[in-house]
């Protein structure tokens, strides 16, 4: 009875068709848990199923929805509308569909078992994601290129440190995501005001068991909200790692920098005035809609106090953010897959670029180096950073001919000893152990 999908696509699990789906599946399966209590006839149940069967297995069709919006019309109620569109379809026997149950017991149940399916999809998109980030991170673990604080040259490190960096983020985002899921993945149909005045809690242990889910251990009229707030505020985070990652893609192919750039399709047009143009439109698609995923969080958070048992303030708004939210989730998740996986990557331009400071990215290695020879901390700074601004002064200057040149540092520093403080290996010598302990 219950739909399995080997990969589902998000755009049709929030369909009209797919929601009604929902809908009915929790009717049918309260139908089945009452005919075990003996409420709900056997010949009754099977009529039931019988009727309903072809929309479980093969959907509602546009049609089905169109006709179930026209009685609406009139209702003004969509799950009245709802129940009576398959009371019409069904016969006598669909009185007993709703048995003892409120709207939210449908509703919310079927949202939860919506919402489990569409976090499982964002999971395995992140699965796939940490596929990519792990493999580009092995490639370029030993990749070098300028660290940059403040957007300036600080000290060199790794391309590959770089993907391990959102690679170890990511993967704390799925503990996220599946806690989520998790904290989700319960249902209700416990009446009108959560104590089960009209159905029994066998009903409930019996629906959500079948659809894969929890019986909440209390409710009012609805599951509450808290539960959604903390999916999108997972949803909201993922979004938050999804735009440091573009961010940086963009910065790196900067004309100025160019260090690495989003793939250029052949026949490809950045720009409708500049021939020239190739735009990273991807990673500043991906920041875009970064901003909506984090916006649709407030309103979940504003959604958890409802007036006693319950209102309809919520109801309206998650109709837009649950199925927006994690829509652009999973299409931004595939998105940044794709992007990160035909990255182009350019190393001698990275090399270049470390290099533009002529050498004053070892300004550290020579500050401790100094104090260990036992100068003041503050001393050794002063006078670093002294023979460091010439430098900057002087575009004709290296920094590591300049110290061998200045007096009070040879005295105190052997050539030996400077070679080896201007040697990236000096940087570079615990990336292994870093990638351990991302990797493994």
């Amino acid at each position: 009875m219950i739909p399995r999908y080997t990969r589902e696509v998000m755009a049709r699990l929030w369909s009209p068709e797919e929601k009604l789906r929902a809908w009915l599946l929790v009717e049918v399966l309260a139908c089945e848990a009452w005919a075990k209590l003996g409420r709900v006839p056997r010949q009754a149940l099977e009529v039931i199923k019988a009727k309903t069967e072809p929309f479980l297995e093969k959907g509602f069709t546009a049609e089905d929805v169109s006709r179930i919006e026209e009685i609406e019309r009139e209702t003004r109620h969509d799950v009245i509308a709802f129940l009576t569109y398959l009371e019409r379809l069904i016969g006598p026997e669909g009185r007993y569909l709703h048995l003892g149950m409120t709207s939210s017991d449908m509703l919310d149940t079927a949202m939860a078992w919506l919402m489990k399916r569409a976090m499982e999809i964002i999971i395995e998109d992140v699965d796939e994601l940490l596929e990519v980030l792990k493999r580009r991170a092995l490639e370029h673990k030993d990749t070098v290129m300028i660290g940059r604080t403040h957007g300036i040259h600080a000290e060199p490190i790794t391309f590959g440190l770089k993907f391990a960096l959102w690679y170890e983020e990511m993967r704390r985002n799925k503990r996220r995501l599946e806690a989520a899921l998790e904290t989700i993945s319960y249902g209700k149909l416990s009446g009108a005001v959560g104590t089960f005045a009209h159905i029994e809690p066998e009903v409930e242990a019996y629906v959500c068991e079948k659809m894969g889910l929890k019986p909440a251990p209390v409710s009012n009229q609805v599951i509450q909200r808290d539960r959604y707030a903390e999916y999108l505020a997972s949803l909201a985070v993922l979004a938050g790692t999804v735009e440091k990652i573009a961010t940086e893609i963009r910065h790196l192919q900067r004309t100025e920098v160019l260090e690495a750039e989003e793939f250029f399709a052949k026949g490809q047009k950045g720009s409708s005035a500049m021939p020239h143009k190739r735009n990273p439109i991807l990673s500043e698609n991906l920041c875009g809609l970064a901003r909506l995923v984090r916006g649709y969080l407030m309103p979940a958070l504003e959604n958890d106090a409802l007036w006693h048992e319950r209102d309809i303030s919520h109801s309206s708004v998650e109709r837009v953010i649950v199925p927006d939210a994690t829509t652009l989730a999973d299409f931004m998740l595939k998105r940044l897959t794709r992007m990160l996986d035909k990255l182009i990557v350019y190393p001698e331009r990275m090399k270049r670029n470390l290099n533009l400071l002529r050498g004053l990215i070892f300004s550290q290695p020579l500050l401790l180096a100094l104090t260990e020879k036992g100068l003041p901390r503050q001393e050794a700074y002063a006078l670093v950073q002294r023979r460091a601004m010439e430098v900057w002064e002087d575009e004709k200057k290296s920094f590591p001919e300049v110290v061998r040149q200045a007096p009070e540092i040879t005295k105190y520093l052997s050539e030996e000893e400077l070679a080896r403080l201007f040697d990236l290996k000096y940087y570079l010598r615990h990336v292994d152990t870093i990638f351990k302990r991302v990797f493994g």
